[in-house]
């Protein structure tokens, strides 16, 4: 009897072991996966700062479409007449997975083989290489908010996302005022989206989306 309970016991304990080791494997892996995340997470923040120093550098140059450089004068989502909608971007590929009327942005650079045929309504819109930062690959698109390609500051038929021009406005909507230096609200000037996609080990992915104005 004695012999028969010790090797129950035992059997009771080797359980017990094996369900904590496979415990601690687990937390050691989703702690790893998080870890991964947030390395790739912040490697997509410095490609978003890539993106924002791109388009500092070629201001000059964003009423039109460059897309061999990840950048697109409009939202993507209106027609060349501004009001005609198209399919929604999804930024992800997951975002509207259910649906077929939605454009993919191409990030492998191969017409999203990956996507399944017939699930999309488009995906031709470029990404630019924001190349590999601690270890993560980065990847980034740039959306003016605005209808249209164009200088909206002239052609009233562009309609895009501004901030206010009056100082009552502007104020209301977070403008910053440190030290009595206010931030000049007379000049307009569009807003940009810039999606970043980071990937990492373990087949870490990491989106982010940043909305800028100059």
């Amino acid at each position: 009897m004695s012999l028969l309970f010790a090797l129950l016991a035992l059997v009771a304990l080797s359980l017990a072991t094996l369900a904590l080791v496979r415990s601690v494997d687990t937390g050691a892996l989703l702690l790893g996966n998080i870890g991964f995340k947030q390395d790739a997470t912040a490697a997509a923040d410095q490609a978003a700062r890539q993106a924002i120093n791109w388009l500092t550098v070629n201001s000059t140059t964003l009423n039109t479409d460059i897309a061999g450089n990840g950048y697109y004068a409009s939202t993507q989502e209106l027609a060349a007449d501004g009001v005609t909608v198209r399919p929604p971007v999804d930024a992800t590929g997951q975002q509207l997975a259910t649906t077929a009327n939605r454009q993919l942005i191409d990030w492998d650079g191969n017409n999203c083989q990956s996507a399944l045929s017939g699930s999309y309504n488009g995906c031709s819109i470029q990404t630019a290489s924001a190349g590999t930062i601690n270890g993560n690959t980065a990847r980034y698109v740039i959306f003016r908010l605005c209808s249209k390609p164009g200088d909206f500051t002239t052609d009233t038929t562009i309609n895009c996302a501004q901030r206010s021009t009056t100082s009552a406005s502007c104020g209301a909507k977070g403008a910053q005022d440190y030290a009595n230096q206010s931030l000049d609200c007379s000049a307009i000037t569009a807003y940009y989206r810039i999606v970043v996609r980071a990937q990492g080990a373990r087949n870490t992915t990491s989106f982010t989306e940043t909305i800028v104005h100059f």
